[in-house]
């Protein structure tokens, strides 16, 4: 089955700014259906929206991170029609927009785990035969630097909870690091019906079904249309 994976960001917020403005919290609600649908033409609409902010105000944090976690989410919608090339070309981009914002504003962590999820995602999209070795410590780099942001922010130990469960085990990875990492984002925002789906791919790795389903379905409580959940066993 195809990998199916998806970055861990809060839908409602844009990091490292205050409220979203009108016209941005407009896109965030674009996005949300997105996400939520991982429908092709919601998330080109999306990525068009804030592509053209980014374009009014180059040097605005928010809509380049936003535009990069679209193109994160684009990278998801292709890989499930069998669009690889697209999948490339999105996930350059995600990466190339997350940079942008990560150089008007680098102390937000968030952009770092979203970073550090991109470049993980590198390792099995477009990377070359070494994409592991790499991208995999570019990745730990990005997670570090967001941990040392903001120690407290679910985004940041869900990226951590996926380094760990996606590494090889010689090379860091740990199902049980994972799981307390993941869970850990869900005790923070509890909300976020992602962070338990991630959690319940862990404890499914790790051979606890009741765990996993327990988390499961906190996530479709949460969100009943998510894609990612009704999709959690295509999750690798």
């Amino acid at each position: 089955m195809r990998r199916f994976v998806l970055f861990v960001v809060l839908v409602t917020s844009i990091a490292g700014a205050q409220a979203p403005e009108p016209a941005l919290a407009k896109g965030v609600d674009l996005l949300e259906q997105g996400r939520t649908s991982l429908d092709e033409g919601k998330l080109a609409a999306a990525r068009a929206y804030f592509a053209d902010l980014a374009e009014k105000d180059s040097n605005n944090f928010a809509d380049w991170y936003a535009l990069a976690r679209v193109q994160a989410y684009q990278v998801e919608a292709f890989v499930q029609h069998n669009k690889k090339k697209d999948a490339e070309r999105a996930l350059d981009d995600a990466i190339a927009s997350v940079q942008r914002a990560i150089s008007i504003n680098d102390k937000s962590a968030d952009a770092h785990s979203l970073l550090a999820d991109l470049y993980g995602r590198k390792t099995s999209i477009g990377g070359g035969f070494m994409a592991g070795a790499k991208f995999g410590p570019k990745s730990d780099s990005e997670n570090k630097k967001a941990l040392a942001i903001d120690p407290q922010n679910p985004r940041v130990h869900a990226s951590l909870g996926r380094q760990y469960l996606h590494a090889p085990r010689m090379f860091g990875g740990d199902v049980d690091k994972a799981i307390a990492q993941l869970k850990q984002a869900t005790e923070l925002d509890p909300k976020s019906d992602e962070n338990f789906v991630w959690l319940s791919v862990a404890y499914r790795k790790k051979g606890d079904t009741a765990a996993a389903d327990k988390a499961l379905q906190e996530a479709l409580r949460l969100n009943p249309q998510s894609q990612l959940a009704l999709n959690a066993d295509k999750i690798k």
